[in-house]
């Protein structure tokens, strides 16, 4: 991160973090809905003159509460951030979700959290906001106690595309899930990637002669495994460089692979990524993941996939 200043705590913040206007969410996926919120917190503080910050916390508190759940998530910390940077944000604190965290009252929320630590003028979040044990903070409450500890609230009401859909993490998740990246995008303002470090392989790929970098998949949501049309982005710490290519997402039924990963193919590409973050948009759905008839039936396929997905992507 280059311009979003990000803290892992409450308290001890430097004078020049207090005091602002606050976007509170998980803002898992940072969809257009999110952004609408982040958006209005970032104006506010523009008008007050004030710092612009989100407020959001890791893990998800879905995975304190039901951690057998199956890998759900849209943005982990790093992802979300890079998203959230976009949006003209000047700080991001992230609170540990644990288990004391989870018991912390509403109103213990609001004084120790927004008014002590963050010294917040303006709070804002979606009409749906909950917070506190239990959940048993709502808007209205959040907007009482922001009268005592002087600071104002802005909800926005949910937000919705053209067709009507409101926009929502769970919309998101579906078009994934149904391999339709290009109406998560939609709902996402951008392409939806999944971020990691290139891991070693068993290099059967480059045998293939189409060698790719290998990513695990982790907490990510699984979308629907398959063949895509991506492209794939590598950190170059300040600047992230993006290359056209063709990603397999799932266990690889050919050569019986069991470990769910994604295997990026990058066109006209051959230096070592091993080691290196690599961002990879999911652009266009290609065709499920099948088993092959050996090795040659394969590499015949992998061939007509990266054709098709030059042709998408005008490479």
């Amino acid at each position: 991160m280059t311009g979003l200043r990000l803290f892992r705590h409450f308290t001890g913040l430097p004078p020049d973090a207090r005091g602002a206007a606050v976007a509170i969410g998980n803002f898992d996926g940072v969809h257009l809905g999110h952004q609408a919120v982040i958006e209005a917190a970032v104006q506010k503080a523009r008008v007050l003159d004030v710092p612009a910050a989100v407020l959001t916390f890791e893990p998800h508190p879905r995975m304190l509460f039901k951690p057998d759940s199956e890998p759900f998530r849209l943005t982990p910390l790093r992802p979300k951030a890079h998203a959230i940077e976009g949006l003209g944000v000047d700080l991001m604190v992230v609170l540990a979700f644990d288990h004391a965290l989870s018991q912390k009252s509403a109103e213990d929320f609001v004084d120790d959290v927004l008014m002590i630590g963050m010294a917040a003028t303006h709070v804002v979040v979606g009409a749906d906001f909950v917070f506190g044990h239990d959940r048993l903070g709502t808007v209205d409450r959040l907007i009482e106690m922001g009268g005592r500890a002087r600071f104002a609230v802005t909800a926005l009401s949910p937000v919705a595309g053209p067709d009507g859909t409101i926009y929502s993490s769970t919309a998101v998740r579906q078009a994934l899930k149904s391999g339709e990246p290009r109406r998560a995008a939609a709902l996402l303002g951008r392409a939806w990637e999944i971020e990691g470090r290139v891991e070693h392989g068993d290099e059967r790929g480059r045998q293939l002669g189409f060698p790719t970098a290998n990513i695990g998949l982790g907490d990510y949501l699984r979308p629907a495994f398959g063949v895509y049309a991506v492209e794939a982005g590598i950190d170059l710490g300040a600047a992230t460089a993006w290359h056209p290519g063709v990603a397999n997402l799932g266990r690889r039924p050919t050569v019986a692979g069991q470990i769910e990963r994604l295997e990026v193919h990058l066109f006209n590409f051959d230096a070592d990524l091993y080691g290196r973050h690599l961002r990879v948009r999911l652009i266009e759905f290609l065709r499920p993941e099948k088993k092959f008839d050996g090795l040659d039936a394969l590499r015949a396929q992998i061939a007509q996939d990266s054709a098709r997905a030059r042709e998408i992507l005008a490479v």
